[in-house]
């Protein structure tokens, strides 16, 4: 028999779907994701720490998981909503089907319901907190847990997802990538060597930083400005990761301490971190931007890039510095999407140029940091 699982949301909405994946109960952020494929991605992409994220498109999982695909060792996200899980596995790269690596993993999935109802829910009211359980079926209980359930403002996700030792990245992107390989992928010695603090990074970003003729060496988001500097980066990069970015205040003060002595480019929560160093503000989004289909302007060239994206927050214009610019706006709400400092060799973006999965409109950002880093 199939076991029945629900969502019930603080406003006191209960949906009643079908259980797949791990049994259990779990509360976070009810959030929704545009993505028609590259689930596989977003179930481990570190930055959905907290997060009960919701497909919008209807059928997940036909074409299974594999041990390529991943985006960190295992998944982060609280739970996971789809209207169709594909019984079906059809891809020859699959290693398998995904309510088996759910169960495998712990996360709690929920099939069935009417997705389409909740993410018009989540986009009229915005995101909210949330409970999904297999074992506690009573709707009242159920909406009580979600109330009281702490979400995501004001906690320091980054420490529960970043790793605890620094590492050398040596891996290329994937042979399905279909980019061509950096003329300087055997040249170590010319390599630009770039520090990317990772607070919850993805890793095809190392990746691309490897691609694009970098030396990565990977350090935990905690880090100091002076452990950074030990290293002799030529570039310091800066990762996504998971929630508000204000309660992360060590990584802006390494950050601020950082500026002006190496290149900065960050992604993201990066990018948020980078303007809080600086002096800026962020807000919280209504319900977000999760997906990979997001309309993004480049003010400086005047063309459009259709991006992936993935973050609760966002920089606040009103509170901008001086010291910083506008380099790219969110076409759907205008929101800022990139950020250069004015004086000093550092930039930002708030979407995913890496991504996986997505659109490849922004790559070139990755080169622009390698030339930032090889000026004189």
């Amino acid at each position: 028999m199939k076991k029945i699982a629900k969502l019930a949301l603080e406003d006191g909405t209960v949906y009643k779907g079908i259980a797949f994946g791990a049994a259990g109960e779990v509360d976070g952020e009810v959030v929704f994701n545009t993505s028609m494929t590259g689930y596989q991605e977003i179930l481990t992409d570190p930055s959905y720490r907290g997060q009960i994220v919701t497909m919008t498109y209807p059928l997940i999982g036909n074409y299974g998981v594999n041990n390529e695909d991943i985006e960190s060792h295992q998944p982060h996200l609280a739970g996971f909503i789809v209207r169709e899980n594909s019984r079906v596995v059809s891809n020859f790269r699959a290693d398998g089907p995904l309510n088996d690596y759910l169960e495998r993993h712990g996360i709690v999935g929920l099939a069935g319901i009417d997705t389409r109802a909740l993410v018009r829910r989540i986009r009229n009211l915005g995101a909210m907190k949330g409970v999904l359980s297999t074992e506690d079926l009573d709707d009242a209980r159920l909406v009580a847990k979600a109330q009281n359930s702490p979400g995501l403002v004001g906690r320091d996700l980054v420490r529960e997802v970043i790793p605890t030792e620094s590492r050398e990245w040596d891996e290329s992107l994937s042979r399905w990538a279909h980019l061509e390989q950096d003329d300087q992928d055997a040249e170590q010695d010319v390599r630009p060597h770039v520090v990317a603090l990772d607070y919850g990074m993805k890793w095809n970003i190392a990746r691309h930083l490897r691609h694009s003729g970098c030396r990565v060496t990977i350090l935990p988001g905690t880090a100091s400005a002076d452990q950074v500097l030990s290293h002799q980066p030529d570039g310091v990069f800066l990762s996504n990761g998971p929630g508000d970015p204000e309660p992360v205040t060590y990584a802006i003060e390494a950050i601020g301490r950082l500026l002006g002595k190496k290149p900065i480019f960050g992604i993201c929560l990066g990018h948020q971190l980078f303007g809080l160093a600086c002096g800026a503000r962020t807000f919280k989004l209504k319900f977000g931007h999760r997906g990979a289909n997001q309309p993004v302007l480049n003010v400086q060239t005047g063309r459009v890039e259709i991006t992936a994206q993935n973050h609760g927050f966002a920089v606040d214009e009103s509170s901008l510095p001086d010291e910083l610019e506008v380099t790219h706006r969110n076409l759907n709400d205008d929101t800022i999407a990139g950020l250069r400092h004015r004086r000093l060799p550092a930039f930002s973006v708030q979407y995913h140029p890496e991504a996986s999965a997505g659109p490849h409109d922004s790559r070139y950002l990755f080169d622009q940091f390698r030339n930032m880093m090889e000026r004189p």
